[in-house]
């Protein structure tokens, strides 16, 4: 950890973070920090804006005055991701220019740290980056799902590309192998979903009229041996939208510990596959500089080529 983070810091408010909540602020100046550090102090008012008490939703201004407290965490609080994780991450860079960064997450690795985590991608990547002033996440994805994911170097690249997901101009291509064979004619599953917190924290969606409005477009790729590889496009983007929504279909998919078939995953691991069968395969947006589209496309990992080469 840091020994600055042991003394009080004084920190002014650039055009760069303007718009940005303080506590995505601190999550990126106090690196390594866990989440329920960073938002005690904010509860406790130890982090005071133009000298005042601010919640953790407060959006900071150009000019404010920002002070962090010390703060001192044992051995324990502090663990870094380790180089060989931080390798991990690098190697997985798809595209990276002075203001965005793609990788091809792998399955297994979170987005961020918290739940029980010490680290994420966006810790990965901060730890190998430390010169980096600004580095955040664009959107996420489960942490059992791979592929395509957007992480911002500017705070400008940020709020573009989040004006682009509220207007859905980011296009978003997942492939997923579900159990049985999906119906051709069924290439929408609209229907809302609602999140619940079961006991132990455990997070699970379902279907059910009082949930958000929630669209899935589906494509079927291939067929054969009762089970499909399909091709889905989130409209909305509910927490496991497309999860839920394969299993609200009948067709859960594979690997899926939440939501899955015990039987229909046993046979997928007999295929030398044993991670969820969920990929983020391409994504396109307009890039925030250059205002053209790109587009990107994450390869499949080892285990789920093991699948599509060895499903006759």
């Amino acid at each position: 950890m840091s020994e600055k983070f042991q003394q009080v810091q004084f920190l002014s408010i650039t055009d760069d973070n303007a718009g940005q909540r303080i506590d995505n602020y601190l999550l990126s100046k106090l690196k390594g920090v866990p989440k329920s550090k960073i938002y005690r102090i904010l509860r406790k008012g130890e982090v005071r804006v133009n000298k005042k008490r601010v919640k953790p939703e407060y959006k900071l201004n150009v000019g404010d005055a920002v002070r962090v407290p010390p703060v001192r965490l044992d051995e324990k609080q502090s663990a870094q991701p380790s180089n060989k994780a931080i390798d991990i991450i690098n190697k997985s860079i798809l595209f990276e220019d002075d203001r965005l960064i793609v990788i091809n997450k792998p399955s297994g690795i979170a987005v961020h740290g918290g739940s029980g985590l010490n680290y994420g991608v966006i810790e990965g990547l901060r730890a190998s980056r430390a010169q980096q002033d600004f580095l955040e996440l664009v959107h996420r994805l489960d942490r059992d799902t791979s592929g395509c994911l957007v992480i911002a170097k500017k705070r400008s690249a940020l709020r573009n590309l989040h004006q682009q997901l509220r207007d859905n101009q980011v296009n978003k291509v997942y492939h997923a192998l579900v159990k049985g064979t999906w119906p051709k004619r069924l290439q929408k599953v609209d229907a809302p979903l609602l999140k619940n917190l079961l006991q132990g924290g455990e997070r699970m969606v379902q279907v059910h009229p009082e949930g958000k409005p929630s669209k899935t477009l589906i494509k079927l790729l291939r067929t054969g041996e009762n089970m499909s590889l399909i091709e889905c496009k989130p409209v909305t983007g509910r927490t496991h939208q497309i999860r839920v929504h394969c299993l609200h279909a009948g067709h859960p998919i594979a690997n899926d510990s939440k939501y899955g078939d015990k039987a229909f995953d046993q046979r997928i691991k007999d295929l030398n596959c044993n991670r969820l069968f969920l990929h983020a395969y391409q994504l396109s947006f307009l890039h925030p500089h250059t205002e053209k589209t790109v587009h990107f496309t994450a390869p499949y990992d080892q285990q789920l080529k093991n699948v599509v080469t060895n499903w006759k």
